[in-house]
């Protein structure tokens, strides 16, 4: 049996090197010195008595055995984690410190609506967010650098337990006086495929849009430049085209002061389901029940 078990910050500092590649990037990560950081792993391989990383000027390489120990120190980092939450679960629920990831096509237009009212009725929560695309932020629950995300569905998101917060109906967006402007909703049939603008791939609305249409030749021939919905509504004022934009971020006024107009998307799927995900059987699951609750309110 060995006689060295390796610290959770040594595990910390080779997890923050294999996730940003680069020895300064993940010091800052740490919060510690790069110095610092390069020490711990030299002293973890030093005392294991195998080498995990290849070093070079430019380059960080992880040798086969280096990428199994961050696969493993990833599921301990995360018990670790869990550790910590069950103490904490054991106080009162909503306090403390909560980490949330949150979509792009999301946060700017919910968070400002709920996060006033959750720092007035529950003063003893800190919550730690995150913006990121749904991938990311899938990657950052499962690897326990946060402790939910709010994320549009359907999203592949792996083993998770999920909460319902509300349903997001889609909208066709377009420049004001278009002759094809019906005057209640649009059918996914008369959308002009060399139109359409959507956001760039690692959104999940895109793939939203594209699969509420259910027309192959969109996925072929839509223009996916935006980077954000902001950004898709200026090129629709400009008449660059069309776009599709979720209820909230109408509701939030994205159009105001612009000559764009939205109309209801017709189709079979013409929403997105917005839910609260977390690790399976995480022991704060009461916690993100009672949060669920609370965005669902707002």
């Amino acid at each position: 049996m060995s006689t060295y078990l390796p610290t959770i910050r040594q595990l910390q500092y080779l997890v923050a090197l294999h996730e940003h590649g680069h020895f300064g990037r993940a010091a800052e990560s740490c919060f510690v010195s790069q110095s610092t950081l390069s020490a711990g792993i030299r002293e973890l391989e030093s005392l294991l008595g195998v080498t995990l990383v290849e070093r070079s000027r430019r380059v960080v390489r992880f040798t086969a055995l280096g990428e199994q120990v961050v696969e493993k120190a990833h599921r301990l980092l995360r018990e670790a984690e869990e550790l910590s939450d069950l103490v904490q679960a054991a106080g009162k629920p909503l306090s403390g410190t909560l980490r949330m990831s949150v979509i792009p096509t999301i946060a700017p237009f919910m968070l400002p609506r709920i996060l006033p009212r959750l720092k007035r009725e529950r003063p003893e929560l800190k919550l730690m967010l995150r913006e990121e695309t749904s991938h990311d932020a899938v990657e950052s629950l499962q690897h326990g650098r946060v402790d939910c995300v709010l994320l549009a569905l359907p999203f592949a998101t792996g083993e998770v337990e999920m909460a319902h917060i509300a349903d997001d109906q889609l909208y066709v967006a377009f420049p004001k006086d278009d002759p094809r402007d019906p005057p209640d909703s649009i059918p996914a049939s008369m959308i002009d495929e060399g139109r359409l603008l959507l956001l760039e791939d690692g959104h999940c609305l895109k793939e939203h849009a594209l699969a509420a249409c259910n027309r192959p030749e969109l996925r072929a021939s839509a223009t996916m430049i935006g980077t954000s919905l902001h950004t898709l509504v200026q090129m629709v004022d400009n008449d660059l085209g069309l776009t599709m934009l979720p209820e909230m971020a109408l509701d939030a006024g994205i159009l105001n002061g612009t000559d764009v107009v939205a109309r209801p998307l017709r189709a079979k799927n013409a929403k997105r389901e917005i839910a609260l995900i977390w690790r399976k059987n995480s022991p704060r699951s009461e916690e993100f029940e009672l949060l669920a609750e609370e965005l669902r309110e707002g």
